[in-house]
């Protein structure tokens, strides 16, 4: 199954600058032969379940053995069972609306109904009940709901 995966591994114990930690796991997942893209908090990832995970094993592994006695790892992940998606294609969707792809006009999209009767307000707090609570409201009707 294809995944796409975005990866933040954080060696901890091992000083301030984690540079050498990050480029050790960027080659690891280049030498698995999985598409990647490097960004500042992370790296997204595009392949197969197995390979990408073993791949992230890998890093594991590899930060262990450089002398980091513990890492943390955040994973975000999708896979999708309708078609065949790839990273670019999530950003070409995004950038084609925000009209960033050469020779298209942005695209324009609809406000729903309720978006027209109900335009959201910005948030705000209240000391109306016990402690403080973020509230979101209906400017046209007034309704004050509890987030």
């Amino acid at each position: 199954m294809k995944v796409i995966v975005d990866l933040c591994v954080v060696p901890l114990g091992v000083g301030v600058s984690v540079s050498r930690y990050i480029a050790a796991c960027e080659r690891i997942l280049a030498e698995a032969g999985l598409k990647i893209k490097m960004h500042s908090y992370g790296t997204n990832i595009e392949g197969e379940w197995d390979e990408v995970f073993l791949a992230v094993k890998q890093c594991h592994e590899t930060l262990h053995q450089m002398g980091a006695p513990r890492i943390s790892t955040n994973l975000r992940l999708g896979t999708r069972t309708d078609r065949n998606q790839t990273m670019e294609d999530k950003i070409n969707s995004v950038e084609k609306i925000l009209g960033k792809t050469e020779g298209e006009e942005p695209e324009s999209q609809p406000v729903s109904q309720r978006e027209k009767e109900h335009p959201r307000k910005p948030y705000r707090t209240t000391t109306a009940r016990k402690g403080i609570r973020p509230l979101a409201g209906c400017a046209p009707c007034s309704n004050t709901i509890s987030i």
